[in-house]
């Protein structure tokens, strides 16, 4: 590919964005494309750095605008030490989680000001508006099920994890406002479904993504 491709998995806790992250690059790679998969917060050592701050609580006690700023400033260094350059390469960048779940988690459900959230968002990305967004859409009940056998017994509940249904029920219906509000860049899964299904919707949609945005020389030559 002559220029890269950025795309960005969204949803709630629980809804399978990181197995099928990992399942969908597997299939890219098989049909020889370059691909990144990072994540947020973190995806670079600065904001790997910021990470533990953030899901351990330790920032909570400061309020959701110092939440929201710590997430900008790891998102600034993850965006130009990583996927800005893998992009500008001509890599497909799959990240887990990206600008919607600020929108989502401090903006929505943390109560910030859409303005300041705006202004932050700016400074943070510079410019890296993904390509495409998959908002995995799954009940908040199930989702958090899933989300504690995914992290065993012996491990608790993350800072974000722990909040009450209700806070999660708003995130999941701010995602799909997102989804509606973005029709050209956001497309909605159901993450209930079998984790197959999932795959290969998700592929499906991906490769269609990937194919109307090449230009027709590109076509041509891209990977069968």
């Amino acid at each position: 590919m002559a220029s890269g491709f950025f795309i960005t998995f969204e949803g709630g806790e629980g809804a399978g964005k990181s197995t099928q992250i990992e399942r969908l690059a597997r299939r890219m790679r098989a049909k020889r494309y370059d691909v990144l998969v990072t994540r947020e917060p973190g995806g670079s050592p600065g904001a790997e750095a910021v990470r533990h701050v953030l899901l351990s609580g330790a920032a909570e006690p400061f309020g959701p605008k110092m939440e929201a700023i710590l997430f900008a400033a790891a998102r600034s260094d993850h965006v130009e030490q990583v996927i800005r350059p893998a992009v500008e390469h001509g890599s497909v960048v799959l990240c887990d989680r990206f600008v919607d779940s600020s929108r989502v988690y401090q903006g929505v459900t943390g109560g910030l000001d859409p303005a300041f959230m705006e202004a932050l968002e700016a400074v943070a990305i510079n410019g890296m508006v993904p390509d495409m967004t998959l908002i995995f859409d799954i009940d908040p009940a199930e989702g958090l099920k899933r989300a504690a056998l995914r992290r065993g017994a012996d491990d608790g509940p993350d800072r974000f994890e722990k909040e009450t249904l209700a806070v999660h029920q708003r995130r999941r219906e701010a995602f799909l406002a997102i989804a509606k509000a973005e029709p050209e860049r956001c497309v909605v899964i159901d993450a209930a479904a079998d984790p197959d299904a999932v795959e290969n919707v998700v592929t499906e949609a991906v490769f269609a993504a990937l194919e109307n945005r090449l230009p027709v020389q590109r076509k041509q030559t891209a990977p069968a």
